[in-house]
């Protein structure tokens, strides 16, 4: 994830991040431009055709794509939000849960174990979202779960009942967090509609120097490469952080989350008296 000061308007109008949509539509930016002004030349100049202005028609177009890109850009934030929220969640459920591990004083090697489990289960989801393998662990294709259900055996067996419903919440917690981040990554934004909207986008773009090139010449090419930036920028973005367990610099910084509660557990074990 990028870190940098949402005060500093200058410094970031100039920077240009390995992220930024410019760097990575530039190709495609110098198509769109390239293509319009072929289209002025052989209109203005060669053909010297007069075509009529569609630019009424491409205003209305433009309101209705807008429209959509808003909605897609709303749901993917909806989706990267809900997932920093979950794991703003289990930041919170580690802390509790290692706080009332610790405060049922069990024996130091039952307690460093137990601990050790809380701090190995924000990895393994990290990893499970990354479709990666926990190099510690058995080639099964749910880690995570497998783990919560190999520390409740370890809980069974060092508290009893009463002690165990203490900590009932925080254990659902974890079920409760893998599955809606599993639900987040494994139910992308439906085919048809990402398709429509990236054709839509596409058809515009490509029949705009047609509807502008009377009012604007060879202007066109500026108008057209500027609309095509920011229509796709912003598809560009929603793809981006629709997902947001990857290695993008959009994506949430799991590891350094991972790295807290690891963090926070330590302590939390070996307080230190002020």
């Amino acid at each position: 994830m990028v870190a940098y000061n949402p005060k500093d308007w200058f410094g970031l109008i100039f920077k240009f991040h390995k992220s930024d949509t410019f760097r990575r539509l530039l190709p495609l930016l110098m198509a769109v431009a390239t293509y319009s002004a072929l289209l002025a030349w052989i209109e203005i100049d060669v053909l010297k055709l007069n075509f009529r202005s569609t630019s009424a028609l491409h205003s209305i177009l433009g309101f209705v794509v807008s429209i959509l890109l808003v909605f897609r850009t709303n749901t993917a934030y909806d989706r990267w939000w809900e997932g920093r929220k979950l794991w703003g969640q289990l930041v919170n459920n580690s802390r509790n849960l290692a706080s009332k591990i610790i405060a049922l004083n069990p024996n130091p090697a039952q307690k460093e174990l137990l601990l050790g489990y809380i701090a190995k289960f924000p990895q393994l989801l990290m990893m499970h979202l990354r479709d990666e393998k926990h190099p510690e662990l058995d080639e099964t294709s749910h880690q995570p779960s497998l783990h919560v259900l190999e520390f409740q055996s370890k809980l069974f067996n060092t508290f009893n009942a009463q002690q165990l419903l203490l900590l009932n919440e925080e254990i659902s917690g974890y079920h409760n967090i893998l599955g809606a981040c599993e639900r987040i990554k494994k139910t992308p934004i439906p085919f048809a509609y990402s398709m429509f909207l990236k054709k839509f986008i596409f058809a515009y773009v490509l029949t705009m120097p047609y509807g502008f090139i009377n009012e604007f010449g060879y202007g066109v090419t500026a108008v057209v490469t500027f609309t095509c930036y920011v229509l796709t920028s912003m598809e560009l973005i929603a793809e981006d952080i629709e997902n947001p367990f990857g290695y993008d610099a959009n994506d949430l910084p799991l590891d350094q989350i991972c790295e807290n509660i690891r963090t926070n557990i330590a302590e939390l074990s070996q307080p230190k008296l002020i």
